[in-house]
């Protein structure tokens, strides 16, 4: 599957540079979309039956795409993946297609999570530390968890880079095992 969510996401992110359009507006009407088919398992259920003629599904489609104020091109985006009967990859397909256009404009997504409440030199401090890993610019999302016991934890895609009390306890746990 991760070769069709890559070919949608590679497919769409070369709509929205030929296009011009704004990444960031393309991916959040993307997720409003997402964000609708999860909360009416109807509506997926109508989207991805295959008995269900392709005009009447783009007709709901349209009915809802105004209300959401998405763009055309994230409209018909979405009908293709209908067509396809993929809506029940629409999740992985937005979020690789977020991770696609992310890597062509240079951004990480990075998840930081501390043990309390960083101020914002704190945060500009872990984001520099981020970007120099990473080399790319970073978009950081912050949330705390008291279990760390000080420290935080960054993830950027599958990398975790842990620095927290917690891991560090873990780590020496882990080799007084070992010797």
């Amino acid at each position: 599957m991760a070769a069709i969510t890559s070919r949608y996401a590679r497919a769409f992110a070369d709509v929205v540079f030929e296009r011009k359009l704004d990444a960031n507006k393309a991916i959040a009407d993307l997720e409003s979309v997402v964000a609708l088919v999860q909360s009416s398992p109807d509506l997926r259920k109508t989207w991805d039956n295959p008995s269900i003629r392709a005009v009447q599904k783009h007709g709901v489609l349209d009915a809802l795409m105004p209300r959401l104020g998405v763009s055309r091109e994230v409209r018909n985006f979405v009908a293709i993946i209908i067509d396809h009967r993929r809506v029940n990859e629409l999740v992985r397909i937005v979020r690789q297609t977020a991770q696609e256009l992310n890597d062509r404009l240079g951004f990480a997504d990075a998840a930081i999570t501390s043990a309390r409440p960083l101020s914002d030199t704190e945060k500009r401090t872990l984001e520099q530390q981020v970007q120099r890993r990473t080399g790319k610019n970073v978009r950081a999302r912050y949330d705390e968890d008291a279990a760390l016991l000080g420290g935080a934890v960054v993830r950027v895609g599958s990398t975790i880079y842990d620095g927290s009390i917690q891991g560090q306890l873990k780590r020496l746990r882990e080799q007084l095992a070992a010797s």
